[in-house]
C-alpha cells in the first residue's frame, strides 16, 4: 500500500510541500529517476486522480517499481533513461549505492565503490507523454543529467509551465559540462523561473543566474526549483 511519509528523507521533505501547495486530485506528473518510489508514492497521494509516468533505468529497480505500483492503473512506469537524444547509452550503475548511478560516472565518496556498466535506452520526455495531456509536476534526480532531461521534455515544459523540483549540483552535473548558467538560462528561455524551495515556499524572490550559480558552486544547495 501507498503510505505517506515512510522513507521519507529529510531533504525530501520541502519537494512534499511544493507538491501539497501545487497540485490538485487530478494533476499529472512525471518522476525521472524514481529509484525506489518515494517521490511517485506521494505523487499518488496527493493527485490520486491525475495520471503519472515514472523512469528508472535500472532493471532490477524499475522491476520493483512495476511490482510495488502494480495495482495503480494510472501509474506508468518505464525502464529508461530520460535524456535529449533517443537510443541508447552507456549507464554507469554504483552497485554500492544505486542512487548514485547515472548516465555519467559522477564523484563519490570516500570508501569502496563497486560500479558496473550496462547499456540502456534513452528517450526524450516529450516522445513518452500522450499527445496534449497538460503536466503539473515534474521531480528530475538523475544525477546530473539534469539538463539533458529537462532538453528532452522542452515542448513539455514550453506548452505547460510544470513546476518542476530537480538536483543540481557540483560532483554530478559538472561531468555533464552544464553549467548552472545553461540551466537557469534554459528554465527562463521556457518561461519558468527558478528558486529554493524554502524561499519559494515562504513566498521569497527567485534566483537570479548569479545567485543561481553560487548556490550550485559553492554547494550551500543542490535542490532547487523551477515554477512560473
Amino acid at each position: 500500500d501507498v503510505a505517506s511519509g515512510q522513507g521519507i528523507q529529510p531533504r525530501n521533505r520541502q519537494t512534499l510541500a511544493v507538491m501539497r501547495r501545487c497540485l490538485q486530485a487530478d494533476s499529472n506528473c512525471v518522476d525521472a529517476g524514481c529509484h525506489e518510489g518515494v517521490i511517485l508514492k506521494e505523487m499518488l497521494l496527493v493527485a490520486p486522480r491525475g495520471r503519472h509516468f515514472a523512469f528508472e533505468p535500472l532493471p532490477e529497480q524499475s522491476a520493483l517499481l512495476r511490482r510495488s505500483f502494480a495495482a495503480y492503473p494510472n501509474v506508468s512506469i518505464f525502464e529508461l533513461a530520460l535524456s535529449d537524444v533517443a537510443g541508447t547509452s552507456v549507464f554507469f550503475n554504483v552497485e554500492t549505492d544505486p542512487s548514485y548511478s547515472g548516465l555519467r560516472k559522477r564523484s563519490l565518496g570516500p570508501g569502496e565503490h563497486h560500479i558496473s556498466e550496462l547499456q540502456v535506452d534513452t528517450e526524450l520526455l516529450d516522445h513518452m507523454l500522450p499527445p496534449g495531456l497538460p503536466i503539473r509536476f515534474i521531480k528530475i534526480d538523475v544525477e546530473g543529467a539534469e539538463l539533458w532531461v529537462m532538453r528532452g521534455a522542452k515542448d513539455t515544459i514550453r506548452n505547460y509551465k510544470p513546476i518542476i523540483v530537480f538536483e543540481h549540483g557540483m560532483g554530478a552535473a559538472d561531468k555533464y559540462g552544464t553549467p548552472p548558467e545553461q540551466v537557469h538560462a534554459f528554465l527562463t528561455g521556457c518561461g519558468l523561473k527558478t528558486s529554493l524551495m524554502e524561499s519559494w515556499l515562504s513566498g521569497g524572490p527567485p534566483l537570479t543566474a548569479e545567485g543561481f550559480a553560487e548556490e550550485f558552486r559553492t554547494g550551500r544547495n543542490f535542490y532547487f526549483m523551477a515554477h512560473p
